[in-house]
């Protein structure tokens, strides 16, 4: 299912009644899109994009996103929009990021540039002001980085954000149900079959935790005034933002992004996460649901036909070593 994420960098004072939108994309305007983003060209091979709505989604067109095509490789795309400074606005980033291809491990991260960025040359060396989104590898990592850059120097967000697995849902269709003879599509409405509990499903994940033989409590350490200490209430402010990247790397492809937007409103941002990713989220949860149940249902047909044919094969090797024994059988009375 796509996700919708949404970071919010608060200033010192709120944003204005009327939103300021410096960045909208969603990609209905077909090929138009490969006018506004730019591949880079740092290495010959980087991955491919391609638009698409993907294996199942809520609406065919809506729904079309940028998606990496090619396993194992490094992608690095990005877009331009008229630079802003942020200074004592409120910053929302926000965009869909849906990992159809049961992602093991890649990023779904966006990266917030300066407008002096060389797009054709970007790469993860490239200087950001804010990385943002999910990053999965294995079972260890699968987190949400919220990385700012302060002086030049980047800070990486001090709590966990643990992103969300698609790989095992809490719940599964019992394929193995059927339908009861009078179930009627006309009264009781269309069957389907019931959910029940993942049995590979455990939960979110936690460091497993143990005694530590060497604690000794909380020790307090004592506080004194810092003479260096100079606050800087402009921390969160950037000038010449003026980019918006993916640059990632994905051993198994299939990510699909869309719904990009940057604005100084966080209602603004609210309306449109419902307007777009709200309205078609659960058809196209019921489309994923039901190419699931269909899947399941090619898959047990297919294990069922290859126990037939090694049934029939045991079968038909039982007749033929019948027949060879009573050839046998035969022979050996003729020639007594």
């Amino acid at each position: 299912m796509a996700l919708l994420l949404r970071a919010a960098l608060l200033g010192a004072v709120l944003g204005s009644a009327c939103a300021a939108v410096h960045f909208r994309e969603e990609f209905t305007d077909g090929v138009n899109w490969q006018r506004r983003w730019l591949n880079s060209q740092y290495k010959p091979d980087l991955g491919k994009f391609k638009l698409t709505a993907g294996k199942f989604y809520g609406d065919p067109v809506r729904d079309k996103g940028l998606q990496t095509c090619e396993n194992s490789k490094f992608y690095a795309i990005s877009s331009r929009f008229k630079p802003f400074n942020n200074k004592g606005k409120t910053l929302v980033i926000q965009y869909t990021v849906k990992h159809e291809q049961k992602i093991d491990c890649g990023g779904g991260y966006i990266k917030l540039f300066s407008s002096n960025l060389d797009q054709k040359n970007m790469s993860s060396e490239s200087q950001y002001y804010i990385m943002f989104g999910p990053d999965i590898c294995g079972s260890e990592t699968k987190k949400v980085h919220v990385i700012l850059n302060y002086k030049n120097k980047l800070y990486p967000i001090k709590k966990q954000i643990r992103c969300k697995n698609w790989d095992e849902p809490e719940y599964i269709p019992d394929t193995s149900a059927e339908r009861s003879k009078d179930w009627n599509n006309a009264t009781d409405g269309e069957w389907r079959h019931p959910m029940i509990k993942n049995p590979l499903y455990r939960g979110e994940w936690k460091p497993r935790k143990i005694d530590n033989p060497n604690y000794k409590g909380v020790w307090p350490h004592p506080q004194i005034d810092n003479p260096n200490y100079l606050p800087d209430f402009n921390i969160l402010s950037y000038e010449n933002i003026g980019v918006i990247g993916l640059d990632i790397w994905q051993v198994r492809a299939g990510t699909i992004f869309d719904n990009f937007l940057i604005t100084d409103d966080e209602e603004y941002a609210e309306d449109f996460g419902y307007e777009t990713w709200g309205e078609t989220k659960d058809p196209e949860k019921v489309m994923n649901i039901k190419q699931t149940e269909e899947e399941k249902k090619r898959e047990r047909a297919e294990e069922e036909k290859h126990f037939r044919e090694r049934l029939n094969k045991k079968v038909e090797k039982k007749k033929e070593s019948g027949k060879k024994k009573l050839r046998r059988n035969t022979v050996q009375k003729e020639e007594l």
